[in-house]
């Protein structure tokens, strides 16, 4: 069992920046790959972004990338979303998952444990 629970959710301006963490708890978190998905009213949770174990390789949906950068510290069981150039169509709850699928697999179904999710908000 492994427990996540997101912070550093807000509401920033559209081109602010925002920086979410995601602490992990339970079994061994450095086995694990960890994702960020995200989830807006009426719409259906979509893949944000993925890194590995160990850091070295990362994995991003097209609508952020060059936008967002994902990175971990296995050291504090934490992985981070540093969130840049935002836009209104950021606006979702977002969550972090862990999985042992390859980075590629987008779907939420490929994922084991989830965080809670945390809200953000990019006004215009």
């Amino acid at each position: 069992q492994v427990q996540l629970v997101e912070s550093g959710g807000g509401l920033v301006q559209a081109g602010g920046s925002l920086r979410l963490s995601c602490a992990a708890s339970g079994r061994t978190f450095s086995s694990y790959a960890m994702g960020w998905f995200r989830q807006a009213p009426g719409k259906e949770r979509e893949f944000v972004a993925a890194i590995s174990w160990s850091g070295g390789s990362t994995y991003y949906a097209d609508s952020v990338k060059g936008r967002f950068t994902i990175s971990r510290d296995n050291a504090k069981n934490t992985v981070y979303l540093q969130m840049n150039s935002r836009k209104p169509e950021d606006t979702a709850v977002y969550y972090c998952a862990v999985t042992k699928a390859p980075l590629s697999a987008q779907a939420p179904g490929a994922y084991d444990y989830w965080g809670q999710g945390t809200q953000v908000t990019v006004s215009s």
